[in-house]
């Protein structure tokens, strides 16, 4: 039986600092597992979703750790190649409460960058309602570029519903080069779920309601979300209607990283749960607001119950 919802892209391993404060002045290090589309497949399981995780990890030990966790999650990851000749990429990171978090990549060659349109799980995709794509793969390489856009093009053959998060990566690629990509493949998606600035990197446009009607315009097929921070989302439909929804209420930022990828999850997971717009966006600014509440992305995606529980008292402890 095929999972609801595709994804395609990176995971890597994440050592995160475990003293805040510089990354130069850590010492001792969590090893965690991260990526935007990995990410998604996991909070999508654990709201009780289905998910389908493509990608090609090296055939060494860090890979093993990804498909050993996100198989552990209940994601499907039938559909991921072990890579003999590349290894798995690395990422490592600091703790900051102020200020940018630093990361650093060792992605260059790694076994995900060398994706290409055979890696595409095309019969995976057909069976599928979602396939959830960023654009972070595009950046790793032609080849995965290549993938991408064939796989948005297996969906749109098979029905299936495309949905885009621009996932903007400065470290990967410039505004320059990105735009005119990204832009190809807000056409080729029937959703599109872009930051603010991200949105304006593709129409030009800083209010967020003419960011997002000038996304439709460009040719996203049904729906353009916007998502403003600590402001919430805008969401405009193709027939004209228009949806705003506040942030969660979150005392405090702990860590804004993988905050993107719990709307994402939240919004899917809502979305096939047959909630209207509204409803959706409401679950996934509560998903977004649950993962900055601690450090790390994937650990702290929420379960329904604990969404269920922080929503009927937020101050209940339990013992």
């Amino acid at each position: 039986m095929s999972a609801e919802v595709v994804t395609l892209g990176e995971a890597m391993v994440l050592l995160m600092a475990e003293q805040p404060g510089p990354l130069r002045e850590a010492t001792s290090f969590r090893r965690l597992v991260g990526g935007a589309e990995a990410n998604v497949a996991v909070g999508l399981c654990r709201l009780g979703r289905t998910a389908t995780w493509v990608s090609r990890v090296g055939d060494d030990d860090f890979g093993r750790v990804i498909l050993q966790r996100l198989r552990g999650e209940g994601v499907d990851v039938a559909n991921v190649s072990v890579d003999g000749d590349a290894p798995t990429g690395l990422m490592v990171r600091e703790q900051r409460e102020v200020g940018a978090i630093e990361v650093l990549y060792y992605r260059r060659g790694s076994a995900a960058s060398r994706m290409g349109p055979a890696d595409v799980a095309e019969d995976a995709i057909r069976g599928a309602r979602y396939l959830y794509l960023t654009g972070i793969t595009p950046a790793l390489s032609a080849s995965c570029r290549q993938a991408v856009f064939h796989a948005a093009e297996v969906a749109h053959a098979a029905k299936v519903l495309v949905v885009f998060d621009p996932n903007m990566r400065s470290r990967l690629w410039s505004p320059r080069k990105a735009r005119p990509v990204m832009r190809d493949l807000a056409t080729h998606s029937d959703i599109i779920l872009p930051g603010i600035a991200e949105a304006e990197l593709l129409t030009g446009e800083s209010d967020p309601l003419t960011a997002a009607r000038s996304l439709l315009v460009l040719g996203t097929r049904r729906l353009a979300v916007v998502k403003l921070g600590d402001r919430g989302a805008l969401a405009a439909t193709a027939a004209g209607h228009v949806v705003e929804t506040p942030a969660a209420s979150l005392p405090r930022v702990v860590d804004p990283v993988g905050a993107g990828d719990a709307f994402a999850a939240g919004w899917l997971a809502a979305t096939l749960d047959g909630d209207d717009l509204p409803e959706a966006l409401d679950l996934a600014a509560r998903c977004a607001a649950h993962v900055m509440s601690a450090p790390g992305d994937l650990e702290n995606l929420p379960f329904r119950r604990e969404l269920d529980a922080a929503r009927d008292d937020p101050r209940d402890v339990r013992r």
